[in-house]
Parts: structure tokens; C-alpha cells; sequence
């Protein structure tokens, strides 16, 4: 019987919280323990740090908890050598020089890096201010340039690491095609549920809507399902915030008959997007309507798994043509479920994650 090899998972979230976390290598922890796998995940936010980390307040708390990620950091040094490889998302802490992450790979045996969304260009926190002025953009280009394979989720963030390192796998966000299991009659309905599912990080997208969804309101009814930032408000628009409960993610969404996915077309942050709340959408068959930007390209085929789309007239023109006939609604929607399930489930992409860990091991 073969040993079983011992792979350490570093990541800034604990298990089971973080979209780029929970919908990329989290959901092949099963399938690396069939395979006779042992599976450790270290994360430097605790359970208790993770529920205030992103409310405004709490200084003192945040401080003492980010010294004790720090202090948590340091111990797991001495315990480097016992992993037979070491799985490194984002980052190894937070903030400052690079030092911990040169330990890090000094100490690994194996380092693999996945890296999601473009975090070298250093996004700013609208409840975390402070924390912007103390992160490092060197962190990501040292941990490429030391990885032995690094893992990216956009051609363009792919093309970009390829810059420091040539071992590198594109694989796009991917969803549990077991669990997200389609629920929409498409019946047509007199007040239909467009929908967003995000966070209070990236809901200012919705707000590029707003113009379009208040002319739209003049000749349609309909209700706006927003998931993920309970205190998002949009004025003269009927509308429902609800938090993000894991419990009850896929339940809120299967609520959605029109998925909606706006994006700035200037801004580079989006580059690294890799198209998951589409993704999530599409693989409940929900008719997808997404500004063609990106990984959007890649994830839709626009006019037969989804709509993409560019300017305010097209948004409007497109909301109105779905709104009004269901049986597109059906069509689209049936074909996204099945794109989704093809390429961009669990199943359809755990070889690839497992070939990396098996090619890593072995050089």
C-alpha cells in the first residue's frame, strides 16, 4: 500500500467562507482524500476573525486577531518540512515585505500558488482602508516566480504569470454540478426575479444597472434578488437584500429567473474575473445576461448559453426580450446547464487539479 502524502493548505480564509476559495480547490478536498490524500488546511483568518473582518469597526478586535494569524504564521514554520507539499493561496500573510512567503518556500518541499482575480494591483477596501496602504503587490510575483506550478482562472491572468513563470494551469472557477441542480420552470410569471449574487466588495457593479433597471421598471414588472450585501440599496427599484448564508446559497439562487452580471468595461481589476457568478447561473439554468468582458467570453456563448452585452441600450434591449418570453428564457437556460456541467463543473476538472499535485510530487 502506497504512503499517503500530506499536503498543506495556506490560505488568508477559513474553510468553507470565501467565494475564490470554496468554488476552486475547496471543492476537490474529497477527491484528493479518496486518493489516499491527507488534507491540512491552515488558514491565518480564524472562524471568530472572519465574522468582523469585513464590519466597519471592531479596530482593537481586528488588530489582536491579525497578530494572532501572525503569531499562528510563525509557529507553522517548524512544521513545514512534515508536508510533502504546499498548497499556497494568495498569499502566506497578508501584509509587509515578502519575508514570510521566502520562509515558506525556503522551508516547503513543493510550493503550487493559486492566485484568483488580479490581487498584485492591490483593489481598495472601502471597509478596510487601513489594510490597503499595508498590502504588498510583491507577495503574488514572488510566489509565482518560486512556485513550482501555479494555477490561474483567466487566460489573462494566465498570460500574465506566464511573465515569471511557464508552469502554469488555467483553470476557471468550477461548481458542484450535484448540489447546484436547476429548479426554474420558466413559466411566465406578471413579476419576474432578476438576480445578483456577490458581495458587499463588489455589489458597486449592480449600481451600473440603476439607470437601466429604472427604465425598464416603466414598461415591466419585476423584483430585484440581491445576495450577498443585506444593506445594498437601489432607490425607486423593488428590492430584496438578503446576507450570504452558505446553508442557504443555492436555495436564494434557484429564486433567480434572470441572472444578471455587470461589469465596468475600463477597468482592469476585472481582467481576473473568472466569470463564477455566471457560472453559478448558468449551472441552475438560469438565463445569463453579462457585460462582454474578460472571462465572459470564454464562459458564454452569447445568444445560446447567455447574453453578453455592452452598452445600456443592449442591457435594456436584452432584459426586455428575456422578460418577455420564456420559452428563450428556457432555451438559453437549459444550454447553460449543460455548458456548465461539460467544462466547468467539479467533475469535468478534477483530473486537471490532481495531475498538477501527482506532476509537482514527482519532480
Amino acid at each position: 500500500m502506497s504512503t499517503k502524502k500530506k499536503i498543506l493548505i495556506i490560505c488568508p480564509n477559513p474553510e468553507g467562507f470565501a467565494p475564490g476559495q470554496r468554488l476552486k480547490y475547496e471543492q476537490y478536498f474529497e477527491h484528493w482524500r479518496n486518493n489516499n490524500m491527507e488534507v491540512v488546511v491552515k488558514p491565518f483568518i480564524s472562524v471568530s476573525f472572519q465574522k468582523i473582518i469585513y464590519k466597519k469597526g471592531f479596530l482593537v478586535q481586528k488588530i489582536l486577531f491579525t497578530l494572532l494569524g501572525y503569531y499562528n504564521r510563525i509557529a507553522l514554520l517548524f512544521t513545514l518540512r512534515r508536508y510533502d507539499l504546499s498548497y499556497i493561496f494568495l498569499n502566506v500573510t497578508p501584509f509587509g515585505s515578502t519575508l514570510f512567503e521566502w520562509l515558506y518556500c525556503t522551508l516547503s518541499k513543493r510550493i503550487i500558488y493559486d492566485i484568483d482575480d488580479l490581487v498584485f494591483l492591490k483593489p481598495k477596501s472601502e471597509v478596510n482602508r487601513i489594510t490597503f496602504l499595508l498590502k504588498s503587490r510583491l507577495k503574488p510575483v514572488f510566489l509565482m516566480k518560486r512556485a513550482h506550478h501555479v494555477i490561474t482562472c483567466t487566460p489573462f491572468l494566465d498570460q500574465y504569470v506566464r511573465h515569471y513563470n511557464q508552469n502554469t494551469t488555467d483553470i476557471s472557477s468550477t461548481i458542484n454540478t450535484d448540489v447546484y441542480l436547476p429548479e426554474n420552470t420558466y413559466e411566465q410569471k406578471t413579476t419576474l426575479t432578476l438576480g445578483w449574487s456577490g458581495s458587499h466588495s463588489t455589489s458597486k457593479y449592480l449600481n451600473l444597472l440603476k439607470p437601466i433597471l429604472i427604465e425598464l421598471k416603466k414598461t415591466h414588472h419585476f423584483k430585484l434578488l440581491v445576495i450577498g450585501d443585506a444593506n445594498f440599496e437601489m432607490d425607486g427599484v423593488n428590492l430584496e437584500s438578503r446576507a450570504w448564508k452558505e446553508v442557504e446559497e443555492v436555495e436564494q439562487l434557484q429564486r433567480i429567473d434572470i441572472g444578471l452580471y455587470p461589469l465596468p468595461l475600463d477597468d482592469e481589476w476585472v481582467m481576473g474575473k473568472s466569470g463564477l457568478k455566471a457560472l453559478q447561473y448558468m449551472s441552475l439554468g438560469i438565463p445569463t445576461i453579462a457585460t462582454a468582458v474578460g472571462a465572459n467570453f470564454r464562459v458564454i456563448e452569447d445568444n445560446k448559453d447567455g447574453l453578453l452585452v455592452t452598452t445600456n441600450e443592449q442591457w435594456l434591449e436584452k432584459l426586455k426580450l428575456l422578460i418577455d418570453n420564456a420559452a428563450l428564457r428556457k432555451e438559453i437556460g437549459q444550454n447553460a446547464r449543460i455548458k456548465v456541467v461539460d467544462h466547468y463543473s467539479v467533475k469535468a476538472n478534477q483530473n486537471k487539479y490532481w495531475d498538477i499535485i501527482n506532476k509537482v510530487l514527482n519532480q
